[in-house]
Formats: C-alpha cells, structure tokens, sequence
C-alpha cells in the first residue's frame, strides 16, 4: 500500500477511520478482502505470494496496515514484511506492547512503516534508516513509502480530504474517501521527493491511484472501526490499466 491517510481518535464515533491504496505488480498474486480460512478471526486482503497482508482487521477491532520504504539506498533484503501485520492479527497483543517487542527484531524486516491499532492504542514502527517506534497523537496522519506524516503531496491530499470527511454528517457514506483514492492527478516536479527512482517515474508515481499495465493500484480500502470494536470494511479491487475487478464490503460486528 502506497498512500494511507487514518484518523485516530477524531471523531466522536468512530475510533479509527482509515482509506489507503495498496500499489503492487499486476502479476503478483492476491487474494481478495475475506476472513482467512486459517484464521478465522483476521478480516484481510491476503499476499498469496508470501502468505501475508498489507492491511487487515480481526474480531478484536484491531488494525494493522503495512507499506514499504521507497530509498534505493535501503537494502531490500530480508524477511516479508507482510507477515508483519498477518502474524500481530493472529494474536492478541496490544499496540504498543508489540511495537516496543518489535524493534529487537525489526532490522530482520526488508524497509517497512507498521502501524498497528487496538482498542486503546495506535503505534507506529518503522526500520529504516534505523528501528524506531512511537504513539501517534489523536488526530489525522498520513503515510505513503517513508516515515509517518512524512509531506508527500498525494498523502498531504488524502489527508486533507478525510478531514473535510470527518467534518461531514453522513458517517456512513464512504463514497467521498474511495473518490479521494481515485484521484490520478500527477504533482509538480517542485513538490515532488527524491526517492532515487528518477524524475519520470517519481511523478508517475505522484498519484494516489495508478493506473498502469505492469505495475499499479491493486486494491482501495476504506476501514471504520467504532469505540465498541465493530464496523465496516470496503476494499475495491484493481487489475491491469484500472480495470475494475469488484468490491466487497464486511460488516464487523462489535466484540462480545
């Protein structure tokens, strides 16, 4: 997933509202948003490549989501970073419990940004340049492929609209943040990072959905979870050149 915006705590009924684009290869194989059959509680999109998830819920109103790190100088090496969120949605740690357990091992992690939300609690991780975790603050953040709250444009609007959101009254209309994740405006070259992939392809990249035969936007997703655990999930899918290919919306009950 290449561009989040989420609002924590900033809303007097929802706890978390979330809306991220997952960007990926065409090629690589996925399975759609469904309750896994090997495990039962997680509500995810699934990696069938590596066996993980780039964003996910389980019965507990937990959320975990994962993106990686765009910086040619960070080694892509190491263990999928997609069982980073997978494995904390099999279990039943807290956030920021598993945040600070986390940083012995993250090194062994290809580049990633983690953030992990419970009922209490929101946490983020990242690995790179080196282990770092914290609490983010109740309110809106945006994330794409470098740190937290980091200004990339596409992130800085996604943001921007999930604030007009919240300000809004139909809370359950979540048209206008899958509108948002439509959004293929490209950004000036002045406004744009330098992430070492060059100019051409940093402003293609610059969109929060891409639109392309090879690589692209694969999946949109919209995520709201109340104060009691329950909520909504809505991923729509993508295949090559922005061919839609369905949308599923669950419904997550209220943990008993």
């Amino acid at each position: 997933m290449c561009v989040v915006a989420f609002a924590w705590n900033a809303h007097p009924r929802w706890r978390l509202v979330l809306a991220g684009n997952r960007d990926e290869f065409h090629a690589r194989p996925t399975a759609p948003l469904a309750r896994w059959d090997d495990a039962p509680q997680v509500a995810a999109g699934r990696d069938l490549e590596a066996g993980g998830t780039w964003l996910g819920v389980d019965a507990a109103g937990r959320c975990a989501l994962v993106t990686n790190v765009r910086d040619p100088r960070a080694p892509q090496e190491g263990a999928s970073r997609g069982h980073l969120a997978g494995d904390w949605l099999r279990g039943d740690e807290g956030a920021v419990e598993h945040a600070r357990a986390l940083l012995a091992s993250a090194a062994d992690y290809r580049p990633f940004n983690l953030v992990l939300f419970d009922r209490q609690a929101c946490a983020w991780i990242g690995n790179t340049p080196r282990p770092r975790a914290l609490r983010p603050a109740d309110g809106v953040h945006v994330l794409s492929n470098a740190e937290l709250d980091t200004p990339w444009p596409k992130a800085t609007a996604l943001g921007m609209r999930l604030h007009a959101w919240l300000g809004g009254g139909e809370t359950d209309d979540f048209a206008p943040l899958l509108e948002a994740l439509a959004d293929e405006r490209t950004w000036p070259d002045a406004q744009l990072p330098d992430t070492g992939v060059g100019p051409e392809r940093e402003r293609r990249l610059s969109a929060a959905f891409i639109r392309g035969a090879d690589y692209g936007t694969r999946a949109s997703t919209v995520i709201a979870l109340d104060r009691g655990g329950g909520g909504t999930i809505v991923e729509r899918r993508w295949g090559p050149m922005g061919a839609a290919l369905g949308e599923t919306r669950l419904e997550l009950p209220s943990p008993a």
